[in-house]
């Protein structure tokens, strides 16, 4: 993880929105982690592609989520993974 890390910067995501207020993350090499704590049942847009919608904590602040939307390759590979997943 050390080696994965290095020259990285850890963003909460319960910090991701004060982050965004005050730094250009475009120009950070950036990570962030989140747990699954709540999945919405697959979706039809109406181009008729499915989608999933997560909702994303930190464990930390659980009023402050991300919601997360899988289109395409990603939502065929991942939208069967459980809730509580990081």
């Amino acid at each position: 993880m050390d080696r994965k890390m290095a020259n990285r910067k850890l963003i909460r995501l319960s910090q991701l929105k004060s982050k965004l207020a005050v730094e250009n993350l475009e120009e950070i090499d950036w990570v962030t982690f989140g747990v699954i704590v709540k999945k919405v049942t697959p979706q039809s847009a109406n181009n008729g592609r499915t989608f999933s919608i997560w909702r994303l904590n930190d464990l930390r602040d659980l009023n402050q989520c991300v919601s997360l939307f899988l289109f395409g390759e990603v939502h065929k590979e991942h939208w069967k993974t459980d809730q509580g997943m990081v």
